[in-house]
């Protein structure tokens, strides 16, 4: 649906004894992708948050092909499934420099009003954003 690409050097502090990206350190790629892909349709999570709307992971699926290593450029693909409700889900590509797939991955969040605590729907501002994407492509 709609898809951004952000770029991360992979740091010698993120691998394990192997010399590979170790597979916990996935979750904080994709998290970065998910940022970069709201920051890429105007919304800052910071912003979100000052709203009063935090998104917190509800579930992770993900799927290693081939390693990362020290020093790889990787390309965290990050792509919308579905317009939101309650849940925003995203699909994830990570690819090395050689554009080699590393990964798939899928997060699935739920937006929560942070004064009730409670699960709420997608903010206005946000679908509104995606709607005219979606419009004009």
């Amino acid at each position: 649906m709609l898809n951004h690409k952000t770029k991360i050097r992979v740091r010698y502090g993120e691998t394990d004894q192997m010399g590979y990206v170790y597979y916990g350190n996935y979750a904080q790629y994709l998290e970065v992708g998910r940022v970069e892909w709201l920051r890429n349709l105007g919304v800052s999570y910071k912003s979100l948050e000052e709203s009063g709307i935090m998104l917190p992971v509800l579930e992770m699926k993900i799927r290693y092909f081939n390693p990362a290593k020290y020093d790889d450029l990787l390309t965290i693909e990050t792509i919308l499934t579905k317009i939101p409700s309650a849940k925003i889900e995203f699909d994830f590509n990570v690819y090395n420099e050689n554009e080699q797939l590393l990964s798939r991955a899928t997060v699935q969040l739920v937006f929560v009003d942070m004064k009730k605590n409670r699960p709420t729907k997608a903010p206005s501002f946000i679908l509104e954003k995606i709607n005219s994407l979606i419009q004009s492509s």
